[in-house]
């Protein structure tokens, strides 16, 4: 086995060994069991939500204990691997691939181990709004929104559309949506911010240059222990008749949910779901997702000025994604970057993510140090 293969299965050997201390698969064991215990019990189901709760939470450490244990025994074949492909004097380029792929998934989960975050585990609620660059802003809304569903689907992770207000032209006003998984909020966190596009504009007979704006906010999905009440002498609901692209009734009824709190001003409309009251209580958990999302700011400020954090917002322009007169996408705050956005653009943003949870530790570590 060549000396540069034998350091780089030594390096990610011991990197697997912290994520390893860090996950505790002991632990990880005794939870299963108790977990198991409270799923076998048939008064479970006698509260829906929380035995989703447990459910969910036995999938999620069963199958991190999963791959612990696959990624183990994949690294500790690979000296094998490589002893086999030089006797039979073939192969090693398949045996490199593997190693690849070993890295790959190793650093993926060493990402997980920085999502530590009180929220961090949730589900995620994304809204999208398009902002400067008139009808190439609506469209760009619109790419963005399918980027991020794109990227769930490939991840096998399930979409829930609460709302989707099109734009007269082309593209979409602004969208929201919830992507169910574990630790969706913690990946997807570092995707807030104001995104924009370069390109030739579609929409104009002249073919020029436009640039075009849309902002991302990523929502912690609330849940029953948050103590997010709202009385409803503080809430105004509308209720009015779902349109969809150009304007067009899409249903007979009035069945779609404004909700206004009248204290903050804020607004969340819903009209995806059958009837006026799915559609409220879907509105409802988006509100309290945004109420959630204005505590934990305001505490943050306030911790702030103690001088015990570090700056509570990520900036406004995050990333570039420049389509002429050169291709790239560029994240602004990590300086990764890649040549290719039609790959990006069709949900490849792992590297984004990942390289945006590091910074955001080396961020967090630099202000605890200060």
């Amino acid at each position: 086995m060549r000396p540069d293969v034998s350091t780089d299965i030594s390096e990610l050997d011991q990197t697997l060994q912290t994520i390893e201390k860090v996950m505790d698969p002991e632990a990880m064991h005794s939870r299963v069991r108790e977990l198991e215990a409270k799923a076998s019990d048939p008064a479970l189901w006698d509260d829906p939500d929380h035995a989703q709760q447990i459910t969910s939470e036995l999938s999620r450490v069963q199958a991190g204990l999963r791959k612990l244990k696959t990624l183990r025994q994949r690294l500790e074949d690979l000296p094998v691997m490589y002893e086999l492909s030089e006797e039979e004097g073939d192969g090693e380029a398949l045996v490199d691939e593997e190693r690849a792929a070993i890295r790959s998934e190793i650093e993926a989960l060493e990402v997980t181990t920085m999502l530590a975050g009180e929220y961090d585990a949730r589900e995620a609620v994304l809204n999208i709004r398009s902002g400067a660059g008139g009808v190439d802003a609506a469209d760009w809304a619109e790419m963005l929104m399918r980027m991020y569903t794109r990227w769930a689907e490939k991840h096998g992770y399930k979409v829930d559309i609460y709302d989707i207000s099109y734009a007269e032209e082309a593209g979409i006003k602004s969208a929201t949506f919830v992507i169910h998984g574990p630790y969706m909020y913690g990946q997807l966190s570092v995707e807030q911010g104001a995104h924009r596009l370069v390109r030739i504009s579609p929409f104009d007979n002249q073919a020029r240059r436009q640039t075009s704006f849309a902002e991302v906010e990523v929502l912690p999905v609330v849940e029953k222990t948050d103590h997010i009440d709202i009385p409803d002498s503080e809430l105004r609901v509308d209720v009015y008749r779902s349109s969809g692209p150009g304007g067009q009734s899409v249903n007979t009824t009035d069945s779609a949910v404004r909700l206004t709190h009248i204290p903050t001003g804020i607004v969340v409309t819903c009209q995806n779901e059958k009837s006026q009251i799915q559609n409220k209580a879907a509105a409802m958990k988006v509100l309290q997702a945004k109420l959630l999302e204005r505590k934990r700011q305001e505490e943050q400020a306030e911790m702030d000025a103690l001088g015990a954090g570090g700056q509570a917002s990520w900036g406004n322009q995050m990333r570039s994604y420049v389509l002429h007169p050169y291709q790239m996408v560029k994240d602004l705050r990590t300086n990764y970057e890649v040549g290719d956005p039609s790959k990006v653009l069709d949900g490849d943003i792992d590297g984004f993510l990942e390289s945006g949870i590091r910074w955001r530790m080396s961020e967090q570590k630099a202000a605890q140090d200060a």
